[in-house]
């Protein structure tokens, strides 16, 4: 079973040096104002109104009263599925996680779309399938998924219900029963008394008890009750927080409890506060802001409303920055930074982003939201639909900040009359920084007004979903990629284990770095960047790479600079070596075809001496290097779906090499240039 339970310890036990700062904010601000007397029992506080209040559901949902209706609709006459025992043993069997978390999170999808349905129409249509799908999920031994069940005391992956715990899932699935209990008890109550009675106990078994009884909260290791330096703080924390949250605020009917319950949520979230770097940025990518820095939010929003502002960290300028980080790192068409496990396309979700920037008074992150939902075409500013998914609370969220999001856009297209609609458009982003540099995290964003974009990082190799990729970058033209990072395959029982690095994308030998002396970068906390600098007027940066690879690397220093021009990016490598061993080999991963010296590129032309020329639908460029060095290329053949969703079924990785006697002291200088 040992490999059971290395897959947790990546989440629980990572060694970590990273920057913790006591700042406590959100157990201070409930000591020094009134403490438990700020929340008051039950869900009078939640700022929805109440399921008989028709007139205020048609004024909350507007035009989108009919959308919300029909995404119930969808589900009528939905088949509620089963999640047989051989799904979640398939896991240990064979690594393979979607047969059991398919079933199980489509019916999650249909109970949210009918409670959001029922909610928008109020005529008792879509009841009986609520409570068809409320029941179903309560009679689940556990709503922990298979890939995280191995916790257990039994370190396997079929639930034992002699032993629960928390999961990122079986919170939202907590909140979901909280929510569905809270508006629709009293039609449950009608229907059988046992209905409401069945929801109560199963949260309170599978969410309140092994969150507040603290013998059996051992296996939550996301509770961080008592966090030690070293310990990795990561998404789980305020991801699951935030639901447990919910389950506490709406169904605790324990006062002594429901104290200890708030007592701990806060105190919990407080360690993840403390952990994150103080320039806000999200070191697990765009693609976990929803579950990371948005999730902190949703945690500071409860805790706002069910206080009725009470305890706020609305205006604190940390959560603003990890707000405004998603804006930033937002390439174009849908493309993003995406180090670490991050996707490099991701939908974004406008409402989400605008609804973090009102509460926030981010008008930055406002503006974003309309800007991307802007249809250039008809020249019209639209909102957002409400997002019907799985997450209950985001969906009540995305009614609430779509209201809002209707009210400006009208007054945008209103001004857009007046002047004109690319003026106004424009406008909505202008006030983004070009560059961004996230001293603490290492991450630099630069663009020039040629539509360059570069992504670059220090930082260690231990961050949380970490790559080895110290000094990599990325650099996309026009919003189209040409050095890209690959991303993270389709997640399975390596991903998370002692094999993590045996996967290519991990791996620094398929990022834009060099592989010195015939070595690799390495994980862990120790392998980081060092004399890291950055000049945003020069839209510059460098890195002293070489403490990210081990000592069979026989470096000493090796300075990875870039230099973004308007025409071109400059890249070097100044290097010094103890030996020679092995020669070195610097890669570049690419989406396009790759024409070596020689060869004819489709528009006749021929690639000179010293020059490799990369070619896509959409931008060609050449990447120019010392004659020194010998280019190569290989054809990387893509057949996972989450991969190919992304680059299709190629990417290419170019590769120079030294000489096998290269001298031990030198620079090399690379130059991309468009042609």
């Amino acid at each position: 079973m040992k490999h059971f339970v290395a897959i947790f310890a990546f989440f629980a036990v990572c060694v970590s040096l990273h920057a913790y700062e006591h700042r406590d904010y959100l157990v201070n601000e409930y000591q020094n104002n009134g403490g438990i007397s700020l929340f008051t029992m039950g869900g009078d506080w939640m700022p929805y109104p109440a399921y008989n209040d028709r007139k205020g559901w048609d004024e909350l949902l507007g035009e989108d009263k009919a959308f919300v209706i029909s995404k119930g609709e969808e589900y009528l006459k939905y088949e509620w599925k089963t999640v047989p025992a051989s799904a979640y043993l398939a896991y240990e069997r064979t690594g393979e996680r979607g047969v059991m978390e398919s079933p199980f999170q489509a019916n999650r999808i249909a109970l949210n779309a009918l409670m959001m349905a029922e909610l928008a129409e109020g005529k008792g249509r879509f009841i009986d399938q609520i409570v068809n799908g409320a029941w179903l999920m309560c009679q689940m031994p556990s709503w922990v998924l298979s890939a995280h069940l191995p916790r257990q005391v039994t370190h396997r992956s079929l639930p034992d219900p002699r032993h629960q715990i928390i999961d990122l899932v079986s919170a939202g699935v907590g909140a979901e029963i909280a929510i569905a209990w809270h508006f629709f008890k009293d039609e449950f109550e009608k229907i059988d008394p046992s209905i409401n009675y069945t929801l109560q106990t199963s949260v309170r078994e599978k969410i309140l008890d092994p969150f507040v009884i603290k013998e059996k909260r051992k296996g939550s290791w996301w509770i961080m009750e008592n966090w030690k330096p070293g310990q990795l703080v990561n998404n789980w924390t305020p991801w699951c927080n935030s639901n447990v949250l919910i389950c506490c605020l709406l169904m605790e009917t324990d006062p002594q409890r429901y104290q200890q319950e708030i007592e701990l949520s806060l105190h919990s979230v407080d360690q993840f506060i403390n952990y994150v770097q103080s320039d806000g940025a999200c070191e697990e990518g765009p693609s976990y802001w929803e579950s990371a820095g948005a999730k902190l939010f949703d945690y500071v929003q409860l805790v706002h409303d069910a206080t009725k502002g009470g305890l706020s960290l609305m205006d604190n300028k940390l959560l603003r920055a990890m707000g405004e980080y998603i804006v930033r790192s937002y390439i174009g068409n849908n493309w993003v930074v995406n180090f670490a496990d991050a996707t490099a396309k991701l939908k974004m979700n406008p409402a989400l982003i605008y609804s973090f920037g009102s509460g926030t008074g981010s008008r930055e992150m406002m503006d974003f939201s309309l800007h991307y939902l802007a249809d250039r075409k008809s020249e019209q500013f639209i909102s957002s639909k409400p997002v019907i998914w799985h997450d209950t609370f985001r969906s009540l969220q995305s009614i609430r900040s779509t209201a809002k999001m209707r009210r400006d856009a009208d007054s945008l297209n209103t001004l857009s009359r007046k002047s004109s609609f690319s003026k106004v458009y424009n406008a909505l982003i202008a006030d983004i920084p070009q560059c961004t540099w996230y001293d603490r995290t290492q991450f630099l964003y630069l663009r020039n007004k040629s539509g360059w974009f570069v992504g670059a990082k220090g930082g260690h190799n231990n961050e949380s979903h970490n790559h080895n990729d110290i000094g990599s970058f990325i650099l996309y033209i026009d919003n189209t990629p040409v050095f890209v990072d690959a991303g993270v395959e389709t997640y399975s029982k390596k991903t998370f284990s002692a094999e993590r690095y045996t996967i290519w994308t991990m791996q620094s030998d398929y990022h834009n770095l060099p592989v010195i002396n015939g070595t690799s970068q390495a994980p862990g906390e120790e392998f980081k960047a060092k004399d890291v600098s950055c000049d945003l007027k020069k839209l510059s940066f460098s890195a002293d790479i070489s403490g990210a690879y081990t000592p069979a690397a026989e470096c000493n220093s090796w300075k990875r600079s870039y230099s973004l021009k308007e025409g071109s990016l400059e890249i070097s490598d100044v290097y010094s070596l103890r030996k020679r061993i092995l020669p070195d080999t610097v890669n570049f991963l690419v989406q396009g075809y790759v024409y070596l010296p020689g060869e004819t590129c489709p528009d006749g032309s021929v690639v000179g001496k010293g020059s490799v020329v990369v070619v896509n639908s959409d931008v060609t460029v050449k990447l120019s290097f010392p004659h020194t060095l010998t280019p190569s290329f290989e054809e990387i053949s893509i057949t996972d779906p989450r991969l190919t969703a992304v680059w299709g079924n190629t990417l290419r990785r170019i590769s120079l090499t030294t000489a096998s006697d290269a001298a031990t002291n030198g620079k090399y200088v690379y130059k991309v240039t468009r042609l």
